[in-house]
Parts: C-alpha cells; structure tokens; sequence
C-alpha cells in the first residue's frame, strides 16, 4: 500500500452524536493492491493497534479510518458498503476529498468541489492550525 495524497487535517462538529468533543479529520488517497474486504481489514488492524475500541455508534472515539471509494467497485454487504453510504452528507469528508482530488466525479453525478459547496446545516468543518493560540 502507498500513500499518494493527504489533505490538510480540519477540525469538524460531531454528526449524529453531538453532546461530544470535536474530530480532526483528513482524507487520504492510497494505491494497493488489496481488495475491498482486505483493505477494511487492514484498516480495522490499525485502528486496533492505535487503541480504538467500539462502545457506541458515532460515539467517542481514538481513530475512525473508512472507506469512502474504491475504484468504481460498487458493494453493498452488511459490513462494508462501497462508495461510503453517507459520503455526500458529511461535510468533513468532502471538504477534504474536494482539497486533494476536486474533479473526482461522485455517486450521483457530482465532483467532489460542487459536493463540497453545498450547505451542510449544522456540521462546521475549520482548517486544524496546530500552533494556533
């Protein structure tokens, strides 16, 4: 696996459990030769060994890593659905996919800057400046 692209790390309101802290989020663009299913594993392997443990649905959390796109590989089973179901409502996953791939056409017909420009009610997404004061 190879890391080809990071976007900037944004600071983000929590969805869909609100009473909790803040998330830093990013995206990042990877080249493998995993399949789906191994790739998910992978991820769940690491979000392990950086101490993510699952107590509660959107709830707190150490790291959440999720597949948004994979190819044009469309799944739909009960632990791994390709693209990512909620990709277009969340404005802290299109902020920063819009940042480092702005012309990726999405589900439904949209690139990733026009998914981006939509209003998001409720859901702030701020540029993380680590040495802000």
């Amino acid at each position: 696996m190879c890391v080809e692209q990071v976007s900037s790390w944004y600071e983000t309101s929590p969805v869909g459990k609100a009473d909790q802290a803040w998330f830093l989020n990013c995206v990042v663009k990877v080249a493998t030769t995993l399949a789906p299913r191994q790739l998910l594993h992978t991820a769940q392997k690491i979000e392990s060994l950086l101490g993510r443990v699952r107590l509660e649905r959107w709830g707190p959390r150490t790291i959440d890593i999720d597949l948004l796109l994979y190819d044009e590989v469309s799944l739909n089973e009960p632990d791994l659905v390709l693209p990512h179901p909620r990709l277009l409502e969340r404005a802290f996953v299109l902020k920063p996919l819009a940042e480092i791939a702005p012309d990726l056409v999405l589900p439904g017909g949209l690139t990733a800057r026009e998914a981006a420009g939509h209003d998001f009610p409720g859901q702030k997404v701020l540029l993380f400046r680590a040495n802000q004061c």
